[in-house]
């Protein structure tokens, strides 16, 4: 990562002074990440690859307001954040369903990732955030914090009952065997 941190350090020094195939590198080293943080923030496809554009569309636009090329992980998945809450946001009176209930309860090893969606659709939005952001991003907490703009004891917080909550909820597919 720190390797990557200081190519990512000139690229961006590159496209502040306008070399878009510098910020064209940029973007595809982030959109894969982006894009699927952004799908398991919205659950629709479409939905994530217009936010994806329009991430790296106001990411470009603002990179001259980045103070520290360094933070540009952190930066890029807040910019992300906001998208996707505004469009939580817009839609949310037409999908408040609930996953299954006995989907967990029928998993079969190949299912077991759908399970997993599943267990965390039923998490609030800021503890399914954290989750993505540490498990699936790998994100450290100070810079979870910063992606989520509150402090690092409420990541903590959140993330411990998540996953609390996501063991409960697996906690019948692990009891069968199915891992």
């Amino acid at each position: 990562m720190i390797f990557r941190e200081a190519e990512d350090r000139d690229l961006i020094a590159k496209a502040r002074r306008g070399g878009v195939e510098a910020y064209n590198l940029l973007v595809s080293r982030w959109e894969k990440r982006i894009f699927n943080y952004l799908l398991r923030l919205v659950g629709d496809r479409e939905d994530a690859l217009d936010l994806t554009q329009e991430v790296f569309l106001k990411a470009y636009q603002n990179l001259g307001k980045l103070d520290d090329a360094g933070r540009f992980a952190p930066w890029l998945f807040r910019i992300a954040h906001n998208e996707a809450f505004s469009l939580l946001r817009k839609r949310r009176p037409e999908t408040d369903v609930l996953p299954d209930e006995n989907h967990a309860q029928r998993a079969f090893p190949i299912e077991l990732s759908l399970a997993v969606e599943s267990a965390l659709a039923r998490l609030s939005e800021e503890q399914r955030e954290a989750v993505i952001l540490k498990i699936y991003q790998g994100f450290k907490f100070e810079e979870i914090a910063e992606v989520l703009s509150c402090p690092v004891s409420t990541v903590k917080s959140r993330l411990y009952t998540a996953l609390d909550l996501l063991k409960d909820a697996l906690a019948p597919i692990h009891s069968r065997g199915v891992q």
